[in-house]
C-alpha cells in the first residue's frame, strides 16, 4: 500500500467502528493529500481506514498483513540543542522507548516534549511502523541501569581499544554535547556499562545515536 496516509490513532483500535478526528487530519486527507483513504496504525497494529463524508471520523476498516518493524531497544540519551533530529532519526530506525537522563554536563533543561512527541509521531508515520516509541519522564544519571547499558564511548577517538557492535542490546546510552564527566565515565566503567565505539573522530549527540543503534542491529 505504498503512498498511502500512514496516521497514528493510538491503542484499541477497533474494526468496523467510526473513530472520531481532529479536523486537521480531515485537512491533511482531503486538501493535502486529495484523498479519502488512509492507513491507520497503533499498538502494532496497522488498518485501512476511509475518511467519512461527514470528514467527522474515519471509519476503520481491515487490518492489515503489514509487520510492525519497531524494536525493544530503549534509548538513553542526555537532552541536547538539536534533540529534534536525534528522536526524529531515532524513531525511523526502530526505538521503542526513550529516557532522558540528566547527566552532570546536561544543558538543554527546556524542552518542549511535547512538540518533541508530536515529532516522534510524525516520524513513525513517515518510516512505515505500526507503533509510536514511548518517551518517559527524565531521570538522574545515577538511576541508570548500569550492568545493562552499551554507551557510545568517545574514548575510542584517544586510542582506547573498544568493540564496534554489541549485536543484541537492548538498552543504548548517548551523552551530551560535552561529553560524560570523569566520575561518570568511572560509574559506567566500575558498575558492568559496555562502552562502544563509534569511530576515530568525535561525533555531534544527535549523529552518535543512529549510528549506536545500527551497531547493535542487524
Amino acid at each position: 500500500m505504498k503512498n498511502i496516509p500512514r496516521i497514528f490513532i493510538g491503542k484499541n483500535i477497533i474494526q468496523n467502528t467510526n473513530i472520531v478526528i481532529d479536523k486537521s487530519v480531515a485537512h491533511y486527507l482531503s486538501h493535502v493529500m486529495r484523498r479519502n483513504d488512509c492507513l491507520v496504525f497503533g499498538d502494532g497494529n496497522e488498518y485501512v481506514a476511509n475518511l467519512t463524508p461527514d470528514q467527522k471520523y474515519l471509519a476503520i476498516g481491515n487490518q492489515t498483513s503489514h509487520t510492525d518493524p519497531s524494536n525493544d531497544i530503549t534509548l538513553y540519551f542526555a537532552p541536547i540543542k538539536k534533540l529534534d533530529d536525534m528522536l526524529n532519526m531515532a524513531t525511523q530506525m526502530g526505538i521503542g522507548r526513550f529516557v532522558p537522563v540528566i547527566t552532570e554536563r546536561t544543558v538543554a533543561n527546556h524542552i518542549n516534549w511535547e512538540r518533541m512527541k508530536k515529532i516522534v509521531i510524525e516520524a513513525s508515520e513517515q518510516s512505515n511502523r505500526n507503533s509510536v516509541p514511548e518517551i518517559t519522564s527524565p531521570i538522574k544519571f545515577s538511576e541508570l541501569p548500569f550492568s545493562e547499558l552499551v554507551f557510545a564511548d568517545e574514548r575510542a577517538a584517544y586510542g582506547a581499544d573498544l568493540p564496534h557492535e554489541f549485536i543484541g542490546a537492548k538498552n543504548i546510552l548517548i551523552g551530551p554535547e560535552g561529553g560524560f564527566s570523569n566520575n561518570e565515565f568511572d560509574a559506567l566503567d566500575k558498575n558492568g556499562a559496555r562502552g562502544l565505539s563509534l569511530g576515530k573522530t568525535i561525533l555531534r549527540a544527535e549523529l552518535a545515536a543512529p549510528i549506536a543503534i545500527s551497531r547493535v542491529t542487524k
